[in-house]
């Protein structure tokens, strides 16, 4: 990845080296668990948030899926994981519709497999 501040576009013949070996440029790298895109755009690290909702969600999945389980507390261990590892570093994003869309999207996808519940049940987001 390179930043153009300068006046020459940040353009540097030799590249970065490191002894004798060159750093390859990279167009998104990861930095304090967040994913940077050269083009300034999100959706990189929209994906990797969204996966690492559902792999919290896996890993406690044996309890989320237990019909034994009351409802509340299901959607309370949601509400205080499962939420915030998804949610993790996104106070610093500019919101739009489609990025806020996606996320309500696997949530409510991670909602109803917690319920019990498919699309094909026709029971309405609200409700669940």
């Amino acid at each position: 990845m390179e930043c153009k501040f300068s006046a020459n576009g940040g353009q540097n013949e030799s590249g970065v080296r490191i002894g004798d070996q060159e750093v390859p440029k990279s167009d998104h790298f990861r930095y304090l668990g967040s994913i940077l895109q050269k083009n300034g755009e999100l959706d990189g690290d929209l994906n990797h948030r969204i996966q690492v909702g559902w792999m919290k969600w896996k890993s406690a999945s044996g309890v989320l899926c237990d019909h034994r389980m009351p409802q509340k507390l299901k959607g309370k261990f949601n509400r205080t994981t499962i939420r915030p590892a998804m949610l993790y570093g996104t106070e610093c994003w500019v919101v739009k519709h489609q990025h806020v869309h996606k996320m309500d999207v696997a949530e409510m996808r991670m909602l109803r497999w917690m319920c019990g519940y498919t699309r094909k049940d026709k029971i309405r987001n609200e409700d669940i």
